[in-house]
């Protein structure tokens, strides 16, 4: 197919937020070119859980078939400090609610590329191994996004793509982003995370799991937690994440921890074998960039630090921002200020909030105190697994949802430096 020199909306990146806004830009009948600097299928450092948010926005793209031929738990399953509680997820809890009461995992690889070609089948086109390496202006817009790689035939060779609307979705460092002014803040919590694929005797588990008492080699306690995703094939998801911020700096090194959390579970989940494609990242949480928009360009998924400071979770924000900002762009509402306004409308409270309590969980002595209190409540860790796994859904209005509700706008009124500002 001949590269297009001009597009609609040009979508740069194709994770779960950009092909989502490929998607709905495309069949909302615009003109959509979806570029990404990798060929497809490709990998991403990730943990591969889809929660129950996640799998309500896969719902809204007609995937649920496609997921339910894949693994399906039914909630968490949280070990720690001598104990085992069984957390189903809660579903709905509101009429209007749109929280399914199931989740899933689908390892990144086939996760993305299946995303990339909805966006296709919907009508993008999408580029692969594209880098975006600059921007040409006219005033605050962007007129046109330089890439290297359009033509495969002449390796080096730069050209450009005019768009009307930018929409930027590549990752977490989002090179893009900063070429156009973003700006990552460390002095809210922040994530170190790791994770390896291992055969496993549970990779049928229809729960999946999480270690909230870490320990490293030394059997110091670390701030964070591990996890244990099913995927149903023969093998799990593995992982370890630490929390951090500038003035307490994680000083763990993730791929030891992640051989040590392994070795010490590895009886309890039936693990074989060396972990593999062990991989690293640095997640930027909770909303902790300036800059967002511009006049006809936004950040959206990870890109905009949309991740959950207390679990990690990207892949439900990333699809949510991507239909967000294809409806701002489809309705001709603008983007700028308005698409700043209506990340801080849905998740501006809630990352307030959660970065202010992970921050305390940045302290290991804090999670020695409180966690053995925690892990012997069953009300108590349902009521965690709702709050930190983002299981508030908008529309609900019952006695948990409003003490999040304000919780998050007292924490909003404190911050020095407010999500997305």
């Amino acid at each position: 197919m001949t590269t297009p020199t001009s597009t609609d909306v040009l979508v740069v990146g194709a994770g779960p937020a950009g092909s989502a806004a490929a998607a709905w830009a495309a069949r909302a009948g615009l003109d959509v070119v979806l570029a990404d600097a990798a060929m497809f299928p490709r990998d991403k450092t990730c943990g591969d859980g889809l929660t129950p948010r996640a799998i309500g926005e896969m719902q809204k793209l007609g995937l649920e078939d496609w997921l339910r031929a894949h693994t399906v738990n039914q909630g968490l399953r949280a070990h720690g400090f001598g104990q085992t509680l069984l957390l189903p997820w809660p579903g709905p809890q509101s009429p209007g609610s749109a929280l399914p009461d199931w989740g899933s995992a689908v390892a990144r690889t086939e996760l993305d590329d299946h995303l990339r070609t909805v966006a296709i089948k919907s009508g993008a086109q999408a580029i692969d191994g594209a880098r975006a390496v600059g921007v040409r202006r006219e005033g605050g817009r962007v007129a046109a996004v330089r890439f290297r790689g359009l033509d495969p035939a002449r390796p080096g060779h730069e050209a450009e793509i005019a768009c009307r609307w930018l929409v930027v979705a590549d990752g977490v460092r989002s090179p893009l982003g900063k070429l156009l002014g973003r700006e990552w803040h460390r002095d809210t919590v922040y994530a170190v995370a790791g994770r390896a694929y291992v055969d496993s005797d549970m990779s049928d588990d229809p729960w999946i799991s999480s270690h909230l008492e870490l320990r490293d080699e030394q059997g110091e306690l670390v701030s964070g937690y591990g996890w244990i995703f099913p995927l149903g094939n023969g093998t799990v998801n593995l992982g370890a994440g630490t929390l951090a911020t500038s003035s307490r700096p994680a000083e763990v090194a993730i791929k030891p921890l992640m051989q040590t959390y392994a070795d010490t579970i590895g009886d309890d989940f039936g693990l074989a074998g060396p972990l593999r494609m062990a991989t690293s990242a640095l997640l930027p949480m909770g909303g902790a960039v300036t800059n967002v928009a511009g006049p006809n360009w936004a950040l959206i998924g990870d890109a905009a630090a949309c991740v959950n400071p207390l679990n990690g979770e990207g892949i439900d924000y990333g699809l949510e921002t991507g239909r967000f900002v294809a409806e701002h762009i489809s309705s001709g509402a603008g983007l700028g200020e308005a698409w700043r306004a209506t990340l801080v409308e849905h998740y501006g409270e809630s990352f307030s909030i959660a970065r202010r309590l992970a921050g305390i969980a940045t302290r290991p002595k804090v999670v020695a105190a409180l966690g053995p209190a925690g892990m012997r409540s069953d009300w108590l860790m349902t009521l965690a697994l709702r709050w930190m796994g983002n299981l508030v859904d908008e529309a609900d209005r019952d006695r948990a949802a409003r003490v999040w509700r304000w919780a998050g706008r007292q924490s909003m009124a404190r911050d020095a430096r407010p999500p997305f500002s």
